[in-house]
């Protein structure tokens, strides 16, 4: 888009400057022969003037002086007697005018081309500056303009982008366009309409989970029961349905895995060492604003099987957690446990409340006038790539996040792709 908005703003100016440009230039060139011819009329008629005073043909001492520029030719022409010439005695392409003089008489003026040429010539290099100076400040307009209207979209854009793969993060940045702005404040909504929609998604399915697996426990209690009955009909009936049950609590497991796994679906090997820099990337300047740190401790070649926006969004939400609550230095580790990786976020800071310990990750639930969302949705997020976050330690505080490490398969998938240059 950028250059689209500059080729076109420059193609604006081209054509402006070609016809405003060239016929400015052949009017100054036309107007200063006009002005050359003009003068030599005035002195001429000022001559004629002189000479029309003293009733004689010969003009009075120092006039033709004051009359003839330099390098130019007087010439007096009167019936019944000489011609009178007076300047130089060969014009050399002459630029000339002439007026009447007394009784059939003629005078004469005449100078070089040349020096109204040069004339010519510096008025069109002035306008042709002029042209050019409009042109050089129309470029830099038009640079200014497309990178202040690219930018913008193109950020616009990459956060639209991130919405779609999980990055519900709201953004403070403006651009002083009210349009764009706009954009940005609806894309800011609905980031945070669909971190609640996702919210409420995953307790939901809590909830129905945990009261069918409730239920289906309880029935397949009384179906044990049943089935000791002393009645053989009764007694095999009860085997019969406890088998059902046993059925039903299997499509339940697989509709939760399939549900799991469609929320995961973006999800890829990732590296925690690179996808934890930038994020310690991004909160090194508040923090060290607020005179505090952040340390990264990631050991290389952990690849962790995640949405690597939602991983990002969710660690940065612990850390914006810090920076609001906690105080000291900042830590982000990573260390490898059995079947999961674990990202740690730690600060120095006086920690969770006891009250709050058990409602910390409730959404609305906050020790400060914050929102409440922060920690809520980076166990959201978290859980939408069959991870799990939970707070370690309550003072000094340590949220932990467990994560799914990479499978071979996807692995050895990545490095086929990178060997042949990227997806097709």
């Amino acid at each position: 888009m950028r250059r689209r908005i500059l080729v076109s703003t420059l193609l604006t100016v081209a054509v402006t400057a070609l016809f405003l440009g060239g016929p400015l230039a052949l009017a100054t060139w036309q107007l200063v022969e006009d002005f050359t011819r003009a003068e030599l009329t005035q002195r001429l008629e000022q001559l004629t003037g002189t000479l029309e005073d003293s009733g004689t043909a010969t003009p009075p001492p120092g006039a033709i002086e004051l009359a003839i520029p330099a390098n130019s030719r007087l010439t007096i022409e009167v019936p019944d007697a000489p011609t009178a010439e007076y300047g130089v005695r060969e014009v050399v392409d002459p630029v000339a005018e002439s007026l009447p003089f007394g009784p059939g008489g003629t005078i004469t003026l005449a100078q070089p081309t040349a020096i109204m040429r040069a004339q010519q010539t510096q008025v069109v290099l002035v306008v042709m500056l002029l042209v050019g100076f409009s042109v050089t400040v129309g470029t830099g307009v038009a640079i200014y303009t497309a990178r202040r209207l690219s930018d913008p979209l193109r950020d616009l854009a990459a956060r639209a982008a991130r919405l779609g793969a999980g990055d519900f993060r709201r953004s403070p940045a403006r651009y002083d366009i009210a349009e764009l702005d706009r954009v940005s404040e609806v894309l800011d909504s609905s980031a945070t309409a669909l971190a609640q929609l996702l919210q409420r998604e995953r307790a939901l399915v809590g909830d129905v989970s945990h009261q069918l697996r409730s239920r289906i426990t309880a029935l397949q209690l009384r179906l044990d029961e049943l089935s000791t009955h002393p009645d053989p009909d009764a007694r095999r009936e009860a085997l019969a349905a406890l088998e059902q049950t046993e059925r039903l609590t299997a499509v339940l497991d697989d509709l939760l895995d399939s549900a799991r796994a469609a929320r995961a679906v973006g999800a890829e090997p990732v590296d925690l060492a690179e996808a934890l820099e930038e994020v310690a990337q991004e909160w090194r300047v508040p923090l060290s604003r607020a005179g505090r740190s952040l340390r990264v401790r990631v050991p290389d070649g952990m690849l962790a099987r995640v949405t690597a926006a939602r991983l990002r969004e969710a660690v940065g939400a612990l850390v914006d957690n810090s920076v609001q609550h906690g105080d000291g230095q900042v830590t982000i580790s990573a260390r490898a446990a059995d079947n999961a990786l674990q990202v740690e976020v730690s600060d120095a800071g006086p920690g969770v409340p006891e009250e709050l310990v058990p409602h910390v990750f409730d959404r609305g639930v906050s020790a400060q006038s914050s929102t409440g969302l922060g920690l809520a949705l980076a166990r959201t997020l978290v859980e939408a790539d069959g991870g799990r976050l939970e707070l370690h330690r309550a003072r000094p505080p340590v949220f932990r996040i467990y994560l799914p490490p990479a499978r071979t398969d996807d692995v050895a998938a990545g490095a086929s792709v990178a060997e042949r240059g990227g997806p097709r």
